[in-house]
């Protein structure tokens, strides 16, 4: 076989081997349908998530978290010499985390008959693929599924082309602690990194342009995030953003407009983490009758483009850009392909925040109901009365739960504090199959757990 000459037949076409993409491609090959993968990530399935994202960066959220309880064990009479952080012990376990998934994804797609292919691919039209960078010159399709994910937000005419301004997937490679480290962008990225380099020892400096961390995130669940992040970092600059950088010796210098903006302006480190794009640009989708709004791949409830023979899910379709929903929209689109009635129901799409406390909610917020003029009944139990977080000193947790005032029924759930993206499972359950308030009280919970607080809170709106 000559490279570059070889073109391929096959039932279904994967653009895009993140969780999205590999979910939707081992379900369609356990329906039958033969199934290709074409990845430009040297053919390594699991995305932006596995390969430098989700897992890396709690991978390092862990190592945060050690360093946090050794710290602080000290209030529970054990105390701990200074930990002595080894870099390159870091990023080999970081790796060996990586490593390890990647082969397990490979062996599943072994497994179900799935292949993959290395290399870029671009649409010639409707039913064709041209591949780039691979043995495989061209894929000649019948279904075809955009998964191709996105990329961080560049600050256009600001950010500098420079080794010490990094995005998140640069911060993730963890070259060095740098003594000082400005994160532009309150959202998740931007705060669990920021907590990632605090705990390693950098004096971190937060701005986001907005009035508040974590955009869009109900204000009594990110209190007790808020409280934490003024204790670990140097500053937090609110209503500021960035209008220049230029490199000042072994510092970037950076300029502020704002009420509030930082005391320093010269930092060691610069990670932007303003947002995230659609990879739609360079996919040649004016060649085919995909429609795109500012990026994003128009679908419908089915993950339909208006193009009969082409599908998108995951990150190019629009927010929420979470894992965890592409791989369902991955679920309805294979489905779907192997002619069953499926639709994705956007209602329960849990958010975690992995930070120290972690944030965690689901369904309707309180916020939302009042923007919808929608009467709710919000019941909220703070972690002061829980035995289990006294027994490991986190009282600064809070539960919420939001209710129909008429049914009980169970609308919205949000937690905050240790374990809270664990827990907040039972609530996307409660609201899935339309649980009232008596469901979840006469569900008997484990005692002492933190997950009980979700029986008390229900216990006291059934009894009414």
């Amino acid at each position: 076989m000559v490279v570059g000459e070889f073109t391929q037949e096959t039932d279904l076409l994967v653009i895009g081997g993140g969780p999205g993409g590999y979910s939707a491609a081992f379900r369609a090959a356990q329906a039958g349908i033969q199934t290709i993968i074409v990845e430009d990530r040297d053919g390594k399935l699991g995305g932006v998530c596995l390969n430098c994202g989700c897992i890396p960066s709690k991978t390092l959220l862990h190592v945060a978290e050690t360093l946090h309880v050794a710290e602080h064990a000290k209030d529970f009479g054990v105390s701990f010499s200074k930990p002595k952080i080894d870099l390159d012990g870091v990023r080999n376990w970081e790796n060996k985390v990586i490593d390890k998934l990647v082969r397990g994804l490979a062996s599943v797609a072994k497994k179900h008959s799935v292949e993959v292919i290395n290399g870029r691919a671009t649409f010639e039209d409707s039913k064709t693929v041209a591949i780039s960078g691979g043995e495989v010159s061209r894929i000649k399709f019948k279904k075809a599924i955009i998964a191709t994910g996105s990329s961080p937000v560049f600050l256009k005419g600001i950010q500098l082309d420079h080794p010490k301004v990094m995005d998140s997937t640069g911060a993730l490679k963890l070259e060095d602690v740098p003594k000082s480290l400005l994160v532009i962008g309150g959202g998740y990225i931007g705060l669990e990194l920021g907590q990632v380099y605090a705990s390693l020892g950098s004096a971190v400096t937060v701005v986001e342009m907005m009035d508040a961390l974590i955009p869009g995130c109900d204000p009594d669940l990110a209190k007790p995030l808020v409280k934490r992040c003024e204790k670990m970092f140097k500053e937090i600059s609110l209503g500021a953003r960035v209008v220049g950088m230029k490199e000042a010796g072994k510092s970037i210098e950076v300029q502020f407009e704002g009420d509030k903006i930082p005391a320093d302006t010269k930092f060691e480190r610069v990670l932007v983490s303003v947002g995230r794009k659609p990879n739609t640009e360079g996919l040649g989708l004016e060649k085919t009758k995909v429609e795109v709004d500012r990026g994003f791949v128009k679908v419908d409830a089915q993950m339909r483009t208006a193009d009969p023979k082409i599908f998108a899910i995951g990150d190019v379709i629009g927010n929420p850009m979470l894992a965890h929903k592409a791989i369902h929209e991955g679920y309805v689109v294979a489905d779907v392909i192997a002619g069953k009635d499926s639709v994705f129901d956007r209602r329960v799409i849990p958010a975690v925040v992995y930070t120290d406390p972690e944030v965690a909610w689901c369904g309707l917020t309180e916020q939302e109901a009042k923007q919808q003029g929608r009467k709710v009944s919000v019941k909220k139990m703070q972690w002061v009365g829980s035995g289990r977080a006294a027994a490991i000193g986190r009282t600064d947790g809070l539960t919420k739960i939001i209710f129909d005032p008429e049914t009980d029924r169970v609308l919205g759930v949000g937690i905050t504090g240790p374990h809270a993206g664990e827990m907040i499972a039972e609530g996307c359950l409660a609201i899935e199959m339309g649980a009232v308030a008596t469901d979840l009280a006469e569900t008997i919970h484990p005692h002492p757990t933190l997950s009980e607080m979700m029986g008390d809170i229900a216990g006291g709106v059934a009894a009414h």
